[in-house]
């Protein structure tokens, strides 16, 4: 592979970590709402895997983070929903003259089960990128705060083109 081709792609990793909420707020994982788990605190609405994969694009485009473009001190974004947050992540990265070539995300949480609803969080979420968004439940095995039921956390790695 030739330096000038290396030099159109761009890797960028995303994080984000959330422990649940003590009020009754709803788990939105992916842009989908989970009926019957307790929701996660946040000044959004805390979707963790949207979150991971907006930083995961920013990072790669050399566009910062999440918190830059959307402070959680800012009262516009309190409550707001994460996947038209990344909707905006997505313009922005296109405006930087980057495309998307795709996304993988683990969600590490003892729950929910990620399985039944892999497939609806991979299809909101390519929908909004424009390109294969992959989603990979994986459990702590007990071990940490994710491994005594405390929260979730997302790992999200993106790949852009020029």
């Amino acid at each position: 592979m030739s330096e000038s081709s290396i030099s159109k792609l761009r890797v960028g990793q995303g994080f984000d970590i959330h422990r649940f909420a003590d009020d009754d707020r709803p788990l939105v994982l992916g842009g989908v709402n989970i009926p019957g788990e307790r929701g996660l605190h946040g000044h959004s609405d805390a979707d963790a895997v949207a979150h991971a994969v907006s930083d995961a694009l920013l990072g790669a485009a050399g566009l910062g983070d999440i918190g830059q473009h959307f402070p959680d001190t800012d009262p516009q974004w309190k409550g707001a929903n994460s996947v038209h947050i990344l909707r905006e992540v997505v313009a922005k990265v296109h405006a930087a003259g980057w495309r998307v070539s795709n996304v993988d995300v683990n969600v590490i949480c003892e729950r929910p089960k990620i399985a039944p609803y892999r497939e609806a969080m991979q299809t909101n979420l390519t929908g909004v990128v424009g390109a294969s968004v992959s989603i990979k439940g994986r459990r702590a095995e007990g071990l940490g705060s994710i491994g005594r039921v405390e929260g979730i956390a997302c790992i999200a790695v993106a790949l852009l083109v020029a």
